[in-house]
């Protein structure tokens, strides 16, 4: 490769103009740190995506001391001020939306289509939450007292560390950011290491529309350095975390310890129920976009469906139809233009981890409907939506987060049995229902144990403007994230009497 790196805090030129971005951290405004670490494009073996710098615990250090110093103007200006700030940086996302939606291609694998609706996402989410400075944020309650009036009132935490993962690398930033940012916090976030680009694009946006220095700061590198240092720091009066069930639960110990405020969204492993009044034809529409859509690379992903035996046959035929449909390839294709029906797996770690989880399935008697698992890489981290039966209903397949295109359809005899099915998960973050029948999609939405239930709809997708959380092993069940509810966690409550 010949090009040479462009710095993207300074740099005009759009992606299609440039062959390599280097991403650098942002501390108190400045770009900092020497780009050291390489990340290829999971679509084209041997080219070089993007260069980043391996952040240490001294870049951590500097980071939350210039949000420690500038979290207090920040929070004493007015919130529609704020919140005016959010718009124009959501703005600048969508005029920018072409390049970042390719850059985030180059490094995360995804198609160009979804790139481009997750840099729409981000901007929305910018957007929404800047609307949010004009909003009420306190309450005036009646007081048993005399004379007296009660008012409520939220507070900044003061300094939040975020770290977010490589799946959906500019709009999970945006949504734990912009509740953070309008509710007068400072933050520190460290992006996932496969992209550190997506992050560094929205970092510039927000700098860009007058977001003042030192208010939102990046650095980059590995959770074991970069995240445990956040963690530890007591600056660091709450943490969002968005990754593995591992890593949450063991900075949930770390945040506890010393009694800050942690939210975490991990794993999944949702299953979807298709009853036999359901059409199988839709049904399987539902379950190949949420198995299939995104790589299937999306904690919200479809990856078990249990059927009951008068629909089995005529939906596992039409899903077959629909997983063919998903052929995996270059997200921005030969021209940039894109057109790949499904994107490439984000690495060549996640490659093999779903290549294992096939491969095992089948060794262990499961049949394989559609895909492969033994395919090299020299044309591309490309995996074919694969489709597994005839496994036993605690076979590691289906009980393990695979996180890539890869679903597994169980029969069962009846609804209250594909119910239990559905509930007998370590994890609950989204689960479906396809049906006609009003009462089994109530009784669905009553019973199931998941923090989202999808009726007729795809598992994965989220609407921004209501809250999203799992249950179990996906989340710590406390605050939620998105919507209004979001900025709870972002900040505490108070209680002032005034007496006349």
């Amino acid at each position: 490769m010949t090009s040479t790196a462009t710095d993207l805090s300074t740099s005009t030129e759009t992606a299609t103009e440039r062959d390599l971005i280097t991403a650098r951290h942002l501390i108190n405004g400045e770009w900092l740190g020497e780009a050291d670490t390489e990340r290829m494009n999971p679509a084209r073996p041997g080219e070089l995506a993007v260069l980043s710098p391996s952040g240490t615990a001294a870049d951590v250090d500097a980071a939350i001391s210039a949000a420690t110093a500038a979290q207090p103007a920040w929070a004493a200006l007015p919130a529609p001020a704020r919140g005016a700030i959010l718009m124009a940086a959501g703005d600048l996302l969508l005029d920018r939306q072409a390049a970042i939606a390719a850059d985030l291609v180059r490094e995360e694998g995804k198609t160009l289509a979804e790139a481009k609706g997750e840099v729409k996402r981000a901007s929305d989410v910018l957007r929404f939450f800047g609307s949010l400075g004009w909003a009420a944020t306190g309450e005036v309650l009646p007081s048993g007292l005399p004379d007296t009036t009660i008012t409520t009132r939220r507070e900044p935490l003061g300094v939040v560390g975020l770290i977010t993962p490589w799946n959906f690398p500019i709009a999970i930033p945006a949504w734990k950011s912009a509740p953070a940012l309008i509710s007068g916090n400072a933050v520190v976030i460290k992006p996932a290491e496969l992209t550190p680009l997506s992050a560094t694009h929205l970092a510039r946006a927000l700098q860009d529309a007058g977001l003042p220095a030192g208010v939102f700061n990046v650095v980059h590198g590995k959770g074991r350095v970069v995240g445990d240092a956040l963690a530890r720091d007591p600056r660091i009066a709450g943490m969002s975390f968005t990754g593995s069930t591992k890593v949450g639960l063991g900075l949930q110990e770390i945040l506890n310890g010393r009694r800050a405020r942690v939210q975490l969204e991990m794993g999944g492993k949702n299953g979807v129920l298709v009853l036999d009044d359901a059409d199988p034809r839709k049904a399987a529409k539902v379950v190949a976009a949420g198995a299939f859509g995104l790589t299937g690379q999306a904690c919200t992903a479809t990856s078990r469906v249990y059927v009951t035996p008068g629909i089995r046959e005529g939906f596992l035929a039409a899903l077959v139809e629909e997983a063919a449909a998903y052929t995996p390839g270059d997200g921005l294709g030969r021209d940039g233009a894109g057109g790949a029906a499904m994107g490439a797996v984000v690495s060549a770690q996640q490659f093999e981890q779903d290549q294992a989880a096939v491969r095992g399935a089948v060794e262990r008697g499961a049949t394989l409907l559609h895909g492969a698992y033994d395919g090299g890489a020299d044309a591309g981290f490309l995996f074919p939506a694969a489709i597994l039966t005839d496994l036993p209903f605690d076979d590691a397949a289906v009980t393990e987060e695979i996180f890539g295109p890869v679903v597994a359809v169980l029969e069962v005899p009846d609804y209250e049995a594909g119910l239990a099915a559905i509930n007998d998960s370590r994890y609950g973050l989204t689960a479906g229902i396809c049906t006609d029948s009003l009462a089994f999609a109530t009784d669905f939405a009553a019973r199931a144990q998941a923090g989202v239930i999808k009726v007729n709809r795809p598992t994965a997708g989220l609407d921004l403007n209501v809250p999203f959380g799992g249950v179990k092993d996906s989340s710590t069940n406390t605050f939620r994230e998105q919507g209004k509810s979001a900025l709870d966690f972002f900040t505490w409550g108070k209680t002032v009497y005034t007496g006349v």
